[in-house]
């Protein structure tokens, strides 16, 4: 196995670890020979896994290389909500109060690289939070009232590691690099009932009223209880064996916590934590695609270092996009140099990487809906009057959209099927809305949705109630398939 280990600076790191190569978290992101390597594992060691930081980036871009990020994104967002760490860790409450049995005091801070602590008495309780926070240097902090519990976890930077502990350190991941490593098998919860996550308050829900409705008759048809909850309903999800989200999706958001806490009980999820994090960036995805040879138009990754160069690359008009742009917001098409470098400044300021693409204009955008890896419906999306997108918004927060038409599968150019297919495929075998673009007879992948639009009136012109049918019977599919596993 060839390990990196990513910091942010390899001047100011103090170990030295046997086999392993010591790379800057900006050579990482910006230095194309690493997106062409393989077999690799990544150890991320920035000083902070912030959204859309560096730190965030080298484990997200990792994913998409196939070098298995350590910690990935999964685990990133775990860390941060403590609602996540209570839930994750109650399965440790047992060796939580044997490991600290004997210690007087109420408060306990516990150190672990790499799954162990310098004290062997606390190796099991280390390795069972490692296991389950997979990041290299964790620091758990432990709060006594009538029994010990977990207060928090979190990362550790290197400066905070103290040198009478670097020894132990190199040791712990030198072993760790060497393949001792163990898991722990989750739980999974054999309940039969749906939850479906709805916002009634928002403007432009994924489903509108109607299709919930037929999504519910569909539901109830083939045996699975259907039950609408909100925000507000995170502590019951552990009474359903299945979650439908059906409000729009973001990783900075209550819809990923539930999507991630759903998965970590069992639950069938759709659309679950991992397609969340791949669809909604950008950045993500570009990589991704490019490296499975997949259309896309002409796009460059920028950062501060590379924008006044952008067009040598790119012609003007382009396209820019901060990372997790959806529904045409936080998307920019430039058509001149000091329009494209205030856009490209604006933007960077809320990410450290956006996303510039060559404009390919057409008269509307192909929707081609998948669900387990099968195309389910086709759209195509035309352009707001007078506008270069589907959507178009005004300052105000007004929107107009251009008209919708629905076809037969049978109907779409094979090309379309083909490449839409090709792209989710590498996502995952969730629900998705693949968009592209044709150009005469080829075919480019512009994005692709989790947690696609599904509304009465539009994308189930064709199928009706069977387009329902066919998303909750797979629903059904995947419960069984889980509950034998549970059985077995």
């Amino acid at each position: 196995m060839n390990v990196l280990l990513i910091v942010n600076n390899p001047k100011n790191w103090p170990l030295e670890i046997s086999g392993v190569r010591i790379v800057s978290s900006r050579d990482y992101l910006t230095d194309p020979t690493f997106s062409e390597e393989r077999n690799l594992k990544v150890f991320n060691l920035c000083r902070s896994y912030r959204y859309q930081s560096a730190g965030y980036y080298v484990s997200l871009l990792a994913a998409a290389r196939g070098h298995r990020p350590m910690p990935d994104i999964n685990t990133i967002q775990d860390l941060k909500s403590q609602t996540v760490v209570k839930t994750l860790s109650e399965d440790l409450e047992e060796k939580v109060q044997q490991a600290l049995k004997h210690i007087t005091s109420t408060h306990f801070t516990l150190s672990i690289y790499f799954g162990r602590n310098m004290a062997k008495r606390y190796d099991s309780l280390s390795l069972h939070l490692f296991n389950i926070f997979e990041a290299p240097l964790l620091r758990a902090e432990f709060i006594k009232a009538d029994e010990w519990e977990l207060k928090s976890i979190s990362t550790i930077a290197i400066n905070d590691i103290p040198e009478s502990h670097h020894d132990f350190l190199v040791e712990a991941a030198s072993n760790y690099f060497a393949g001792r490593k163990r898991r722990i098998r989750r739980r999974i919860e054999p309940l039969f009932d749906m939850a479906v996550l709805v916002n009634p308050d928002e403007k432009e829900p994924p489903s509108n009223e109607a299709a919930i409705n037929r999504f519910q008759k569909a539901a109830e048809k083939i045996g699975l209880g259907f039950e609408l909850i909100n925000r507000d309903d995170f502590h019951r999800l552990a009474e359903f064996d299945a979650l439908f989200i059906r409000e729009t999706t973001a990783v900075n958001h209550h819809t990923f916590r539930f999507a991630q806490k759903a998965a970590a009980e069992g639950l069938v999820v759709i659309d679950d934590p991992d397609s969340i994090l791949k669809c909604t960036n950008k950045v993500y995805l570009s990589e991704l695609l490019t490296r499975h040879g997949v259309p896309t138009p002409k796009t460059v990754i920028v950062h501060k270092n590379n924008y006044r160069s952008l067009t040598d690359y790119l012609e003007l008009p382009c396209v820019l996009k901060q990372p997790d742009s959806a529904f045409s917001r936080g998307v920019s098409k430039v058509e001149t140099r000091e329009e494209l470098e205030d856009t490209v400044m604006q933007l960077l300021k809320r990410s450290d990487l956006i996303l510039a693409q060559e404009f390919l204009p057409t008269t509307f955008d192909w929707r081609i809906g998948i669900i387990d890896q099968r195309p389910l419906y086709v759209c195509r999306y035309h352009m707001a009057s007078e506008h270069w997108q589907v959507i178009h918004r005004d300052e105000h927060g007004n929107y107009r959209e251009g008209d919708t038409e629905t076809l037969s599968i049978s109907e779409a150019p094979d090309e379309v099927i083909k490449t839409a297919l090709k792209a989710a495929n590498l996502v995952g075998n969730s629900l998705y809305g693949v968009d592209l673009k044709q150009v005469g007879n080829k075919c480019y992948i512009i994005e692709v949705n989790d947690n696609p639009d599904i509304c009465a009136g539009v994308e189930d012109l064709i199928l009706k109630d069977a387009l329902y049918r066919e998303i909750m019977g797979v629903f059904l599919k995947r419960v069984k398939q889980r509950m034998l596993q549970y059985v077995q």
